[in-house]
């Protein structure tokens, strides 16, 4: 087990060593240990060795010149620099609460970017101002459209957030896929198996190895197959690539760069980069905050009255079971799976870091 405040000061760091500024490394560690402190292990220590990988082959910028390249009063088309997805992304989403503060809400598109970790740490930020927030991403093309194998689409999370006035507040972050590709990474690293409708092969079928990605199998949409409306989730994949890519000017479907080291870039480009998307709306700019606010508890309420199905203990609102595991890894420590520990320990020896090996 580690700290958070052992983790936080090693990442940041990490971030460092890399080149980053204070305040770039700070903001990436805190999106990393978010991760980790919400149960996305899949999205935290995990990946230094990904950020570590794409600083040595020259394709993450640790100081980039991050600017507004297109805007409306309350929209902005963001180039991110290349720079490391974390930082472009809480650029970004504070430029969409900016405008939301001014003129009721902002929406922002942003290409040249990177993988920007959990989906749900931009809308959080909104619902510290009595903002809606939303964000999504896509991401490198490891999912088979239905009916199909090739890998044309990433992962593509979904992430909306609405405040509460006493109860936690509603903080939705989910893929668009059944399981997070990084989840599957995690899984190796514990040599375990999956469960089938996850993966298939690259002949289509169904498979528990979490590692047959490196063998030309593909992710599946959310609802893993036609008969349980698989296309609603290559549907829902779809628009978020479109917001993310299309509209950003960033690589789109099967173009978008490989976050994971076994996949060469594609020799084709159609745009700039990782394309993200986010939004914030002023409460206000609708009804009053307080009032939404009131009735936001209410509905959690009226949710939480539900009768339960047998064996079940209660209904749960969306962000409930992460604030939850942040109290408890808070308090109890972070787990980090023996393999990463020590991919995090030669990271540090190579830069005369130190990093204590815990199992």
């Amino acid at each position: 087990m580690y700290t958070y405040e052992y983790l936080e000061n090693f990442t940041q760091e990490f971030f460092k060593k890399l080149g980053c500024n204070d305040a770039d490394a700070r903001i990436s560690t805190d999106v990393f240990l978010e991760a980790e402190l919400r149960g996305f292990s899949s999205h935290g220590v995990i990946r230094i060795r990904d950020y570590f990988n794409l600083w040595k082959a020259g394709r993450v910028n640790v100081n980039p010149n991050i600017k507004v390249i297109h805007e409306t009063p309350s929209t902005s088309v963001v180039d991110g620099d290349r720079g490391i997805g974390m930082v472009v992304a809480a650029k970004s989403m504070q430029i969409a609460m900016d405008k939301a503060e001014k003129v009721g809400t902002g929406w922002v598109t942003s290409h040249n970017s990177n993988h920007y970790g959990i989906a749900g740490y931009y809308p959080s930020m909104a619902l510290k101002k009595d903002m809606i927030g939303f964000s999504m991403t896509n991401a490198n093309p490891l999912v088979a459209p239905t009916f199909s194998l090739s890998r044309m689409l990433g992962t593509n999370p979904i992430a909306v957030g609405f405040p509460t006035k006493n109860r936690l507040p509603f903080l939705a972050d989910f893929a668009t896929t059944p399981v997070a590709n990084g989840k599957l990474s995690v899984a190796a690293k514990k040599g375990l198996k999956i469960p089938l409708g996850f993966v298939q092969d690259a002949e289509g079928n169904p498979t528990d190895e979490p590692g047959i990605l490196k063998e030309g199998g593909s992710m599946l949409p959310l609802g893993v197959d036609p008969e349980h409306s698989n296309y609603k989730g290559y549907i829902l994949s779809s628009m978020v690539d479109i917001f993310s890519g299309v509209l950003s000017g960033a690589n789109f479907g099967p173009f978008v760069p490989p976050f994971v080291g076994f996949l060469p870039p594609s020799d084709k480009k159609v745009g700039e980069g990782t394309g993200h998307f986010f939004g914030a709306m002023r409460i206000d700019a609708f009804r009053p905050a307080e009032e939404f606010k009131e009735k936001m508890d209410e509905w959690i309420d009226i949710m939480k009255s539900a009768k339960l199905a047998p064996g079940q203990d209660e209904v749960l609102i969306p962000g409930e079971l992460e604030y939850r595991n942040t109290q408890k890894l808070r308090k109890e420590g972070i787990p980090v799976i023996p393999q990463v520990v020590e991919e995090i320990k030669e990271i540090a020896d190579y830069f005369g870091m130190d990093f204590e090996v815990r199992v």
